[in-house]
């Protein structure tokens, strides 16, 4: 009753909107001679905002720019290559020739690494790593997992629970290839770090060279934040009953129970009301004060931060069972499929976790927890970096990352891009 109610309330906010987007146009109009007062240029920002807080914000394109190298302009084409119900794995191909041109080489000497950028399930789409996509462009082959809004699956394409994500990733990984540097970002670190150790105790050449955990949940006992001890305090029939709520029949996934985007887009937005309140608070006084670039930076931050997608019922019950109230795969119990995992199998893979000073989502420690796990790495396998100064999402994004952790990143998978058998006890 909650999704239909939300899509009614939504519904009936059109005309609203409509008469909104109306007085904004018209007070803008250069013909109308309240444009130039201040009085209807408040009019115009008060109705901006008003559609910009009411709108229903789909899934956001990639609109990527050329990226730029010895600053020569690269084209990027955005193709999937492998795609199943609950996800497609997507290519950003460079265009060969001009980065051959850039570069001052032939195109078949181009031999840069690939990167796997696993994103969060967890409310927004991939495009929120835009920014992780373009800092890796200018030399690598990048990838990233497009997980699929639940609400657009259709009951008939079945279930998709925490061991559907795990294999998921294992099989994107093998179909990314031999030596990919996989890239796991927020709540993918566990199943990723699972499907990686399933890999390594097959012996499946396909295995990364790399793996990189950041600001992931590994385990969340560690320094626990507002969402890791919302998720002990309350037991796993609150989650059951309170948060998983049937798709409406106006969209392709009707009647599939899933945990709604909005209902963790409204828990974001609480963690930090206050900082909300301010952003919105100074795009009006920017709007009123004729600032369009301050205004469209806020409108790009948040018309990727308001666009959010549902999760399936037994993925995200799952999680929050086995991820964050059991801590299965911290303890040593966690299973995919009834198999164990275990991270001890991993012995010839490079591992760097990277987490942020102020992570308010993933606190110091719950990334680093993957080293413990991964018992029988090598020492010279093995990084961790903290990174002063930024939040959870300035971990992956922002300029602190373009500036040092992207190029702290890269130079740890040139490091280890090339395996090295693991040293035999005497």
């Amino acid at each position: 009753m909650l999704y239909s109610f939300f899509e009614l309330s939504r519904a009936a906010m059109l005309p609203w909107r409509a008469a909104a987007n109306v007085t904004r146009r018209s007070l803008r109009n250069p013909l109308n001679p309240a444009a130039d007062t201040l009085a209807g240029r408040a009019m115009a920002a008060g109705a901006d905002l008003f559609e910009s807080l009411t709108r229903y914000y789909g899934k956001p394109e990639w609109d990527l720019s050329p990226t730029e190298v010895n600053a020569k302009p690269v084209p990027i084409e955005v193709e999937t290559v492998w795609s199943k119900p609950f996800c497609n794995l997507i290519h950003f191909k460079r265009d060969r020739s001009a980065l051959a041109k850039a570069r001052g080489v032939k195109a078949s000497q181009i031999k840069d690494p690939k990167v796997l950028l696993v994103a969060p399930m967890s409310g927004h789409h991939a495009t929120l790593l835009r920014g992780t996509v373009e800092a890796f462009l200018p030399d690598a082959e990048v990838y990233i997992t497009d997980w699929i809004d639940a609400r657009h699956v259709p009951v008939i394409d079945g279930r998709f629970d925490l061991d559907d994500y795990v294999l998921y990733v294992r099989e994107m990984i093998e179909a990314v290839g031999e030596g990919t540097h996989v890239v796991a970002v927020c709540q993918p670190g566990p199943p990723t770090l699972a499907a990686i150790a399933l890999m390594a105790e097959d012996d499946d050449p396909k295995r990364p060279a790399t793996m990189t955990f950041m600001g992931s949940p590994i385990d969340s006992r560690k320094s626990p934040t507002v969402p890791n001890k919302l998720s002990e305090e309350r037991p796993y029939a609150w989650f059951r009953d309170n948060l998983i709520h049937t798709v409406p029949a106006t969209y392709p996934g009707a009647l599939r129970r899933v945990y709604p985007g909005f209902l963790q887009l409204t828990g974001f937005i609480n963690m930090n009301f206050d900082r909300h309140v301010d952003a919105h608070h100074r795009f009006f006084n920017h709007l009123v004060e004729g600032d369009g670039d301050s205004a469209e930076k806020h409108r790009s931050f948040y018309d990727e931060y308001l666009s959010v997608m549902d999760l399936t019922e037994e993925f995200y019950l799952q999680t929050i069972q086995d991820v964050f109230q059991e801590h299965k795969l911290a303890r040593g119990e966690m299973t995919v499929r009834g198999r164990p995992v275990r991270p001890e199998a991993i012995t010839d893979i490079g591992l760097l976790t990277v987490e942020g000073e102020n992570d308010d989502i993933s606190g110091i420690g719950q990334t680093q927890a993957a080293h413990g796990l991964c018992s029988n790495l090598p020492a010279r396998l093995q990084k961790d970096h903290i990174q002063p100064g930024v939040g959870h999402y300035g971990v992956f994004n922002g300029r602190r990352f373009r500036e040092e952790i992207a190029p702290m990143m890269k130079a740890f998978m040139t490091e280890h891009a090339v395996r090295k058998p693991a040293r035999k006890a005497a």
